[in-house]
């Protein structure tokens, strides 16, 4: 009996071993004090600031993406702590690239809104699998959660599942959006003068 016990012990052990050498290191995106390792659009680039140990998105239309490690990542977790001021808007792109102006051609979008007139609220797959009433409300700090491992996507808020969408093996990337999975960086996103949105704590690894 003690023969068999410590087979499934180490059988066990084997598999957890095997799960973690799978994923990469955690990365911190953000040393909470400057925007080192991000890349803002040539398009008003004055929305983001660093603030309180936060970056703050608020401004007109402009697009801040991650540069810090150089590569793209495919298969990825990534975290963040996010607050949403009244009736403020943002996104956090994936498998985005950096472009110096409009709105990202590149990559699906994780919608960040609360009291936003969209209805498209956070935890959303934006325009793929939208998500209303918001799981969380303004001026509170919540935990956003990205991860694609192959075709499928797992958005989670305060980590509970908003999105748990599988991309058609047959979709192809159009002509002026390419919204697939492929590889690629993290983008945060300021809409407008109005909204205001925080963000800390980012965070992705590969997996």
């Amino acid at each position: 009996m003690k023969t068999v016990i410590k087979t499934i012990l180490s059988v066990a052990m084997i598999a957890i071993f095997a799960s973690s050498a799978c994923a990469e290191d955690w990365i911190n995106m953000f040393d909470g004090k400057t925007l080192d390792g991000w890349k803002i659009t040539k398009e008003n680039p004055d929305s983001f600031r660093v603030k309180d140990g936060a970056i703050v998105s608020n401004g007109p239309r402009a697009h801040l993406f991650y540069v810090g490690n150089g590569k793209a990542f495919t298969d990825f977790e990534f975290t963040a702590e996010v607050m949403t001021m009244p009736k403020a808007n943002a996104g956090i792109y994936f498998h985005t690239k950096y472009q110096d102006q409009g709105w990202p051609k590149y990559g699906y979008e994780a919608q960040v809104n609360a009291t936003h007139g969209d209805p498209k609220k956070s935890g959303s797959l934006y325009a793929v699998v939208n998500v209303n009433p918001a799981p969380h409300k303004d001026n509170e700090w919540f935990t956003y959660y990205i991860k694609v491992e192959g075709k499928r996507v797992i958005i989670k808020i305060n980590d509970k599942v908003t999105v748990d969408y599988t991309e058609p093996k047959d979709k192809k990337a159009g002509k002026d959006f390419t919204r697939v999975i492929d590889a690629g960086t993290i983008g945060l996103q300021a809409h407008d003068p109005v909204s205001k949105v925080l963000f800390k704590n980012l965070k992705i690894r590969g997996l």
